[in-house]
C-alpha cells in the first residue's frame, strides 16, 4: 500500500494531482540502487515537478534539488509531484526509457493514470486502492481540512496547521501560495501539491465566508 493513496477529494480537484515515485527492493535490488534513484530523480526534475524529495532528505521547500539528488541512498524512497498532465506522461515515458530497473509507482485518480501510462508506452502492473478511515471517523476535522492535510501520507502535515494557515490567510499575515508552501514543508517525502493545496485553501476561503484581502 502506497502512502500516496490516502488523497480525499472530489474527481475534479484531484484531476492535477499526479505522483510518482521509485524504490528499490530490499535484498533484491538495493545494493548501488542510489545512482538509479538519483538519475531518476534527475530525470523527474526535468518535466518541471511541483514537489520532489527523498523521505530521508526532505523536499525541495526545506533543502535544495542538488542536494536531494546528492543524497540519495540505496534505501532511500524518490518522490515527484505534477500538477501537469502532459509534464507527467512526458516524465513517465522518460523514465519508462531510462530502464532503471527499480520499482515505479504512480498515483491519482484511476482512469486518468491509466491513461496517462498507456500514453508513456506502459502497461500498467498492479492497482491498489485505499479503503478510507475506518473507526470513530466524527472526531476527525472537517472534509475541507482532510483534503489538505491527506496530502501527506504519512499524515506530517496535521490538522492544526491547516487551520493556523487558513487563520494566517484571513488575518493577512500570509498569502494563499505563501500557506501552502508553508504545508508543504513538514511533508518530508516530498509528495505534498503545493497547488492543489492553494486551490483547496481558496476553496475554503469561499466555503467559509472569509474575505481574501
Amino acid at each position: 500500500m502506497s502512502h500516496t493513496l490516502h488523497r480525499r477529494g472530489t474527481a475534479e480537484n484531484l484531476k492535477n494531482d499526479f505522483v510518482i515515485f521509485a524504490m528499490s527492493a530490499k535484498g533484491i535490488n538495493e545494493i548501488d540502487s542510489n545512482v538509479k534513484l538519483r538519475r531518476f530523480l534527475e530525470i523527474v526534475r526535468e518535466f518541471n515537478p511541483v514537489n520532489f524529495g527523498d523521505m530521508k532528505t526532505g523536499n525541495y521547500f526545506i533543502t535544495s534539488e542538488e542536494t536531494i539528488i546528492a543524497s540519495a541512498k540505496d534505501t532511500s524512497i524518490v518522490h515527484g509531484v505534477f500538477d501537469n498532465r502532459e509534464a507527467f506522461i512526458k516524465a513517465l515515458k522518460a523514465i519508462k526509457d531510462a530502464d532503471l530497473g527499480v520499482s515505479v509507482i504512480v498515483s491519482g485518480l484511476l482512469d486518468d493514470t491509466h491513461e496517462c501510462c498507456r500514453q508513456a508506452g506502459i502497461n500498467r502492473h498492479t492497482c491498489e486502492a485505499s479503503l478510507g478511515v475506518w473507526g470513530k471517523t466524527e472526531r476527525l476535522p472537517d472534509e475541507d481540512i482532510l483534503r489538505v492535510s491527506t496530502m501527506c501520507g504519512h499524515g506530517m502535515v496535521p490538522f492544526s496547521l491547516v487551520k493556523k494557515v487558513i487563520e494566517d490567510i484571513k488575518e493577512g499575515r500570509r498569502t494563499i501560495n505563501e500557506a501552502a508552501q508553508e504545508l508543504a514543508k513538514p511533508c518530508q517525502c516530498g509528495v505534498f501539491n503545493p497547488g492543489r493545496a492553494a486551490a483547496l485553501l481558496e476553496e475554503i476561503m469561499c466555503l467559509w465566508g472569509i474575505r481574501v484581502a
